[in-house]
């Protein structure tokens, strides 16, 4: 690094550290920082063979790995001695294994490695939990050793010790291995015992020895009550339908979708996070063990990952939850011993990436690499139904990357990703193909089949457009809310139910306005489509979903994402009434006994929820979606956003939604009675979506258009802690956010929306005003359907 920048880095990086570390509450921010400093500086930090012997000589910044070993069953971590010929503390008992990470590699293949070379053990990545990022700065050795690292700490859990003679040392490295208690070390670093390596223990690697400690201490009262509290906030309500209008052949078809539904959730519990199959296995195998394992169980069920959706995604798990593997090979064999037991890992923060891309991927490697893809190549690495993997991360734990490859990076599409589960799901959709006599059923299920197969979605998703039966089915990869790093990849869901004739029929005006509202839609007119097709809306009772429905409950849907679609021949939306009403009768209107003011309580209705949750999913269809940028490059919104995108969406498909539904009502579209209900009913919904948490995309949307109207005026705060709308100023407020939106989605211009959603998607003090009142009722955030039918047809089958 040159010295000129060096200088002017180091205090950017000092204070980067402090912020990650020193403020437990900016974590997650801090780590985004770091992950965008490295960015900046990632060939940087990397160390080049030419440079390692001068790194340390002349201080330059670098990046490391710091891997502890610690067993369960005795609570003790492996140290080992460097040897007596190392550059730093020679001779010393420290970390179980660490190293440098060279470039070209990444950190999690660099603890692998490093763990395989020094101690001669060789685990997987569900092995390797990354707990922090440490900066150390250090000057040693008269001098002439400076140490500036950003090391990446990873805790390897193992069932219990290790036997000695399993290790293989690297004799140039390690001379000796042993296992000490975490008590007795923190003791001896404390008073700084001259045969260890020191770590400060009040400072920021205190931390290894927080997690340890409290992760393991006996608090299992403490953690049922508040795992009872987080279930409380989800109402259990049952969901049913009537199936009389279903033919018997339909009847028959409908059990064997369920199945097929069934293996959408085993491929999204994979797509949340590699080892999060294992942990859902081992939780569902042990519930019955105590009253706290059931717990665990069932609220995991709503997340379906150890991550909670209604807590910023904070982890309510831990890897001590989690599930034990057996491996028999992992490091030499030894007489007696069975061998390597560990815990199936899982980081307390939930990866922004999901289990989409390699764990250790950061956006600078991702660019490096596409840059090198043709065209082709390029739109299946940003699409929709591919994942992204790494050669070296092969079932054969080879640390080494591909000789076949210039990068370590590979596409894989997603009909081999999940082959296994959607060659059953295939099979399955043709037997229930093969029974129904309805044509467009028929076609969508046997299209999907070979979809899951082919990997080519576009044809089934015209089907599903096109369907028109009494039995309804949406399932396939659709969603892009789970990957957070870019939002590119789609996850598996889906939903089952009956067709709502009379409702549907009601709400097929919403889909015939759609060219109408894109023509006159608040943004320049230069950025309007002349190519907005009508969209089919149907209304229907869930019998079952499954898959991406974690956490809050799904109302409404417009699909397919996929913009050759969009383009081509629009959207369609299916309302689940059913699931609407249930959250009108047990969530929005107790919020608004409790938040709205008593002059405009009764304002609001279900009829106006209903009919906002349509509009909102009609201009998903409408605005932006395949856009020509300053540079006359073609592009579409979402590849433009990136992680912003669904946010953004979803706040441009509420607020434009409120100004299409008042656009109806002034053209007599609607009625006018309408009007006040709309904008109230909008204001109660305002503090039940944001109850989501800021880290979902329907809660962050939702913070900034109720920040937004409420600096407008348009949203008022009374002295009881009550609110209204102002009905004078609530129209340009929505006109002017609706604007907003839209220029940015036209102009694909992402400082912009991250410039507006770091202002206004906030939990201000009004809307904490609101949600303590909520808490304080234990109004509930969100319902936890069961499917009774479901239920029954598969106990008959």
């Amino acid at each position: 690094m040159k010295k000129k920048k060096k200088s002017t880095l180091t205090s950017s990086l000092k204070l980067v550290s402090k912020l990650v570390f020193l403020n437990p509450g900016k974590l997650r921010k801090g780590i985004q920082v770091l992950e965008h400093l490295y960015e900046f500086l990632g060939f940087e930090l990397q160390i080049t063979s030419r440079r390692l012997s001068a790194v340390h000589r002349e201080g330059d910044y670098h990046r490391a790995v710091h891997v502890w070993i610690f067993a369960e069953s005795t609570q003790e971590l492996l140290l080992q001695r460097r040897t007596d010929c190392k550059d730093s503390w020679p001779g010393l008992w420290d970390i179980s294994s660490a190293g440098h990470v060279s470039a070209g590699d990444t950190s999690l293949i660099t603890a692998r490695r490093e763990l395989q070379e020094e101690l001669g053990v060789n685990l997987p990545k569900d092995a390797f939990e990354l707990l922090f990022v440490f900066l150390q700065e250090c000057v040693t050795n008269d001098g002439k050793f400076i140490d500036n690292e950003f090391d990446d700490v990873y805790l390897v859990t193992t069932l219990a010790p290790i036997p000695l003679e399993a290790f293989t040392l690297q004799e140039s490295e390690v001379s000796a291995v042993k296992y000490i208690s975490v008590e007795d070390y923190k003791h001896l670093l404390a008073k700084g015992d001259p045969h260890y390596v020191p770590h400060k223990m009040d400072g920021q690697y205190g931390q290894l020895f927080d997690i340890i400690t409290k992760r393991y201490q006996d608090n299992t009262e403490g953690r049922t009550l508040l795992l009872q509290k987080k279930l409380n906030r989800y109402a259990p309500i049952s969901l049913t339908a009537e199936l009389t209008g279903l033919t018997e052949e339909d009847k028959e078809a409908l059990v064997l979708l369920i199945q097929a539904a069934k293996t959408m959730d085993d491929i999204f519990h994979q797509q949340v996070w590699y080892s999060n199959p294992s942990l859902r296995e081992w939780l569902n195998g042990h519930a019955q063990m105590s009253e706290l394992d059931m717990l665990k169980l069932k609220y995991y069920s709503i997340n379906k990952s150890p991550w909670s959706c209604l807590d910023e995604n904070e982890a309510f798990l831990t890897t001590a939850d989690s599930a034990v593997k057996l491996l028999l090979e992992a490091t030499k064999p030894v007489a007696g011993w069975k061998g390597l037991e560990y815990k199936a890992a899982f980081p307390m923060l939930k990866p922004p990436g999901a289990n989409f891309y390699p764990p250790d991927m950061d956006k600078m490697e991702f660019g490096l690499w596409v840059k090198g893809l043709s065209e082709i190549e390029y739109q299946d690495a940003t699409g929709f139904f591919n994942v992204i993997r790494r050669h070296s991360d092969s079932d054969s734990n080879n640390i080494a990357l591909s000789n076949n490859s210039t990068s370590d990076l590979y596409i894989s599409p997603y009909s081999q990703e999940y082959s296994a589960f959607l060659a059953k799901a295939a099979e399955l959709l043709h037997k229930a193909g093969d029974l129904t006599r309805s044509p467009s059923l028929k076609r969508l299920l046997h299209s999907k089949a070979d979809a899951f197969l082919s990997n080519d979605y576009y044809d089934s998703d015209i089907a599903w457009m096109e369907l028109d039966s009494k039995l309804d089915v949406t399932i396939g990869p659709y969603e892009t809310y789970e990957d957070e790093l870019f939002g590119y990849k789609a996850t598996f869901e889906a939903f089952i139910g009956i067709r709502d004739d009379k409702a549907t029929a009601q709400v097929k005006l919403f889909g015939d306005q759609l060219k109408v509202l894109e023509q006159n839609l608040p943004m320049d007119n230069i950025y309007k489509s002349q190519d907005v097709i009508s969209a089919p809306i149907r209304v229907i009772e869930l019998v079952y979903n499954s898959g991406d429905v974690k956490g809050p409950q799904t109302a409404a849907f417009n699909l397919p994402n996929d913009e050759r679609i969009v383009k081509d021949r629009g959207t369609s939306m299916v309302m689940l009434k059913n699931v609407s009403e249930a959250k009108f009768k047990l969530i929005l209107q107790p919020i608004a006994d409790l938040c709205i003011t008593k002059e405009q309580r009764e304002l609001v209705g279900f009829d106006s929820f209903f009919t906002h949750t349509i509009c909102h999913e009609c201009c998903h269809g409408i605005g932006p979606h395949t856009i020509t940028l300053p540079s006359g490059r073609k592009s579409t919104v979402r590849l433009e956003l990136q992680e912003l995108h669904s946010a953004l969406e979803e706040a441009k498909a509420d607020i434009v939604g409120l100004w299409a539904l008042n656009f109806l009502i002034a053209k007599d579209l609607l009625p006018k009675s309408l009007v006040k209900s709309i904008y109230v009913s909008f204001l109660a919904g305002c503090f039940r979506s944001v109850r989501f948490g800021l880290e979902e995309a329907h809660g962050k949307g939702q913070a900034l258009q109720f920040n937004w109207l409420f600096e407008k005026g348009a949203f008022v705060l009374h002295p009881d802690q009550t609110f209204s709308v102002d009905f004078d100023k609530i129209g340009g407020a929505v006109e002017s956010l609706s604007r907003e939106v839209l220029m940015i989605q036209a102009k694909g211009d992402k400082d912009a929306a991250r410039l507006l959603l770091e202002k206004y998607s906030e939990m201000t003090q009004p809307l904490n005003i609101a949600l303590e009142k909520l808490a304080k009722v234990e109004v509930p955030v969100d319902i936890a359907p069961d499917f009774p039918i479901m239920t029954n047809l598969l106990h008959k089958k």
